[in-house]
């Protein structure tokens, strides 16, 4: 009976998933409450994934990286290598080449947990969708933690099941280049397969963070040629500013004289006075710019450690109406510069100072710390939504966020601490340093994720506590028995990587390990190869997002369902299969 409770519940939440029926935190949680009230898990076994190490690992991660793509400090450091890069195939190419050698020898949870910031910026520097990189952001990271020993923690399982295993007694533990005859070709063939149908199969999804703005509004906005600017003596066309994403050259501003009908051949000087139409992300974006252009309206506000774009407008009854930008004192009154100005439906010309404000223009501020406190209770405008936070850190917080999460990886990798201890630490000293404000540490919780997680894996202890994965697992195998050793091979992979993607990787590979080893043992053929195929199967997931850490920490940011990761997963996992199976059929046992 309860075999069938749990294949019933087990139909219902994969076409829930599949169909998109309801959100698949709700699909989970009818799940795993009719499985609670038929008593197959007890209250405790339903909440125990709260207290999984894993879990918090990730959320602590995810934290983390949502700090650091505040500071922008990471947009400058991976800047350096990808700056050349402006076609979504060129980046996505390098993107996998530096992730998946990275993963290869680096815990690939933190190394996805870095990269997603810097990812997420350079889609919308680049006007590309999030969700046309995230994806293979993870899976490039599994594709590269595959190819050896210490690249994932699914082969170190494996590992540890060989040296504790007792059928066949003084079997060597794996080596940590075992799993690169099949791993480095997989990088390989993966690669080209994401390089070549990513694109196509991915959707084009507004991610979680944009889904907070509104649809963008075209500003006026102002900005000054610096000393020293790479612009200067070049044409309008030779420095760029015709091919600029979101924003539009309208005027030149030459003391008292003004361009408006901007050439191409226009040359460029020192402290020439750009008026430019853009929307709210790209605005944003030139506020820490190295185009070699000033906001004239940010001034010191430029030097503040802690700074937000966000949007206003003002309202009918406000004390700006009729003043112009500079004379309504915003610096003062509210602390915040007003960093363009958006009148629908007319054209505004001239200098930003000199423009009068009129109800229901919208304005594009730089606030300060103070600007929350100064506006609660303001008549003058309303609050539409905040764009971008940015963030200067010392020198000295620089080092502890990086240097403190580098040393985390590494002390955990080598067994000193856990990584949960490590990233709990690093977390004190981001509080305690000011690198982040603890008010803001809640907000960036996606909880929604949380409970998926958490629910999965109650679902995982169900499957296991009542048999059915050993049912599963002893039913494929007994199938693919008479095909012998080649088709062997395909079963436990089949097996193995379809309990992975639903009860998760780990539980999946312990239970499917001594029935691979035990299967080779009765065919007379050495274990290695039926060793190897588990911890690939196992670790080797691209077809749901709670099979593998990194598919469920690009899960929210990029607006998935569960159907992407079937549509671009599954040929990869099938790509995967066949270059697993015959390698190692024809490398040990062929």
């Amino acid at each position: 009976m309860d075999i069938l409770i749990i294949s019933l519940v087990l139909a219902f939440i994969v076409i829930s998933l599949y169909t998109e029926l309801i959100g698949p935190a709700f699909t989970f949680l009818i799940g795993v409450v009719i499985l609670g009230i038929f008593g197959i898990l007890t209250p405790k076994e339903i909440l125990s994934g709260m207290a999984n190490e894993q879990i918090a690992i990730i959320i602590l991660l995810l934290l983390i990286g949502d700090i650091i793509r505040k500071t922008d400090v990471i947009d400058w450091l991976f800047d350096k290598f990808f700056r050349s890069t402006k076609t979504y195939r060129g980046f996505l190419g390098k993107m996998i080449f530096v992730v998946a050698g990275f993963s290869a020898f680096l815990n690939n949870t933190p190394l996805v947990a870095i990269m997603m910031p810097y990812v997420h910026n350079w889609s919308k520097k680049n006007n590309i969708k999030p969700s046309k990189l995230l994806i293979p952001l993870s899976y490039a990271a599994i594709l590269g933690g595959c190819a050896t020993l210490i690249g994932t923690s699914t082969n170190l399982i494996v590992n540890g099941l060989v040296t504790d295993q007792l059928i066949v007694p003084g079997l060597k533990p794996l080596g940590i280049f075992d799993f690169t005859v099949v791993g480095l070709p997989m990088i390989v063939l993966g690669s080209i397969y994401l390089i070549l149908f990513s694109d196509k199969l991915l959707p084009s999804k507004t991610d979680a963070i944009a889904e907070f703005s509104i649809q963008p509004r075209e500003y006026l906005v102002e900005a000054q040629i610096r000393e020293n600017s790479r612009m200067i003596g070049k044409t309008v066309e030779g420095a760029g500013l015709r091919n600029l994403k979101g924003l539009f050259l309208v005027e030149i501003g030459r003391g008292d004289q003004h361009f408006s009908a901007v050439t191409p051949s226009q040359v460029l000087r020192e402290d020439d006075v750009l008026m430019f139409a853009g929307d709210t992300e790209t605005i944003a974006e030139m506020v820490n710019s190295q185009m070699g252009l000033a906001l004239t309206q940010v001034g010191m506000f430029a030097k503040r450690a802690h700074t937000e774009v966000v949007e206003i407008v003002v309202s009918h009854n406000s004390t700006f109406i009729d003043k112009t930008v500079r004379q309504a004192g915003f610096r003062g009154k509210y602390d915040a510069a007003i960093l363009a100005v958006h009148r629908n439906g007319e054209k505004i010309s001239g200098k930003i100072g000199m423009v009068e404000l009129k109800a229901g223009d919208v304005l594009l501020l730089l606030a300060g710390d103070d600007f929350s406190k100064r506006s609660v209770d303001t008549n003058d405008f309303y609050l539409i939504s905040k764009i971008r936070e940015f963030r200067k850190l010392k020198w000295y917080q620089v080092a502890v966020l990086f240097g403190g999460l580098a040393a985390a990886i590494i002390m955990s990798g080598l067994g000193y601490v856990s990584l949960f201890m490590a990233l709990i630490i690093v977390m004190i000293l981001i509080q305690f340093l000011q690198i982040a404000s603890p008010k803001d540490i809640p907000k960036a919780i996606d909880y929604n994720l949380a409970i998926i997680i958490v629910l999965s894996l109650a679902l995982g202890t169900a499957m296991v506590k009542t048999g059915m994965a050993d049912i599963i697992a002893n039913f494929i195998i007994s199938v693919f028995k008479p095909f012998g050793a080649l088709g062997m091979l395909f079963g436990i992979f089949m097996i193995t990587n379809l309990l992975a993607s639903y009860i998760t990787n780990k539980a999946a590979a312990a239970i499917i390990f001594p029935i691979s080893v035990s299967a080779a043992i009765n065919m007379g053929l050495p274990p290695l190869p039926f060793i190897l195929i588990v911890a690939f199967a196992a670790a080797a997931n691209f077809i749901t997002p709670i099979g593998y850490q990194t598919n469920l920490m690009v899960y929210g940011p990029g607006g998935y369902s569960f159907k992407d990761y079937m549509k671009i997963g599954l040929p990869l996992t099938f790509i995967y299969m066949f270059v697993a199976v015959f390698i190692l059929y024809y490398y040990y046992i062929y």
